[in-house]
């Protein structure tokens, strides 16, 4: 028996359970030790609908309210180590869903405006948030984060939580000097990660990377709900 083995059989089962999510993610070869660490730290089970309260710690993606999707975690984790968000950052996230990604971005110490269309999904994530402790860190708006005449000043940090056939300039045109814009396009019929940086004389440098479990950004205001 290991170290790591003894270690964990003799800790609580929730420990156990957060440890195993982690050692999880870092076999999908997950490094940054600031993303991993705050996955470890923000309850997934917090922001999980509470019927699927016991999956909250694989990595499965779940249901959520108004036909939309709580990504799985490797995905999630993919993607911020992508993104590289540091603290004192402003990060602008559109599609807050259930809030837990809201909830990492705050936890990696970033100043985040997020956007959700549908009004149920944002004020639940609100109350999580609040009750995770991270409110303060967080600006939440009812919106498609996708249209023009959001706040200006430039983000350091752009995630777009689903896939899209191309990101708009209405997007990138927000990226301050040196900024990062993660999310998804939609290649050949699968979504794959993005990542574009804002580099001197004002130009763009795009990245397409590995295929990603995301699903579509729905855009448009939301009829209701």
């Amino acid at each position: 028996m290991t170290v790591l083995s003894a270690a964990l059989d003799e800790a609580p089962p929730h420990r156990v359970e957060a440890a195993a999510f982690i050692l999880a993610l870092r076999a999908r070869n997950i490094r940054d030790t600031a993303v991993l660490r705050a996955m470890e730290c923000v309850s997934r089970e917090l922001f999980a609908p509470r019927r699927f309260a016991d999956l909250a710690r694989r990595d499965v993606a779940l249901p959520l309210p108004c036909g939309q999707t709580m990504t799985s975690p490797a995905t999630v984790a993919a993607m911020l180590a992508a993104l590289e968000a540091r603290p004192g950052q402003r990060v602008l996230e559109v599609g807050t869903g259930s809030g837990y990604v809201t909830a990492l971005l705050a936890h990696l110490g970033g100043q985040v405006h997020t956007f959700e269309r549908y009004a149920t999904l944002a004020e639940s994530a609100v109350e999580r948030l609040r009750i995770a402790g991270l409110g303060g860190s967080v600006t939440a708006d009812v919106g498609d984060g996708l249209v023009p005449g959001l706040p200006g000043g430039g983000f350091e940090r752009i995630l777009l939580n689903g896939a899209l056939a191309a990101v708009p300039a209405t997007v990138t045109t927000l990226l301050a000097a040196g900024g990062r814009l993660v999310g998804a396009i939609t290649v050949e019929g699968s979504p794959r990660l993005i990542r574009i940086e804002r580099q001197p004389y004002n130009k763009l440098k795009q990245e397409v990377g590995a295929r990603l479990r995301l699903a579509p950004l729905v855009t448009g205001p939301a009829a209701s709900l």
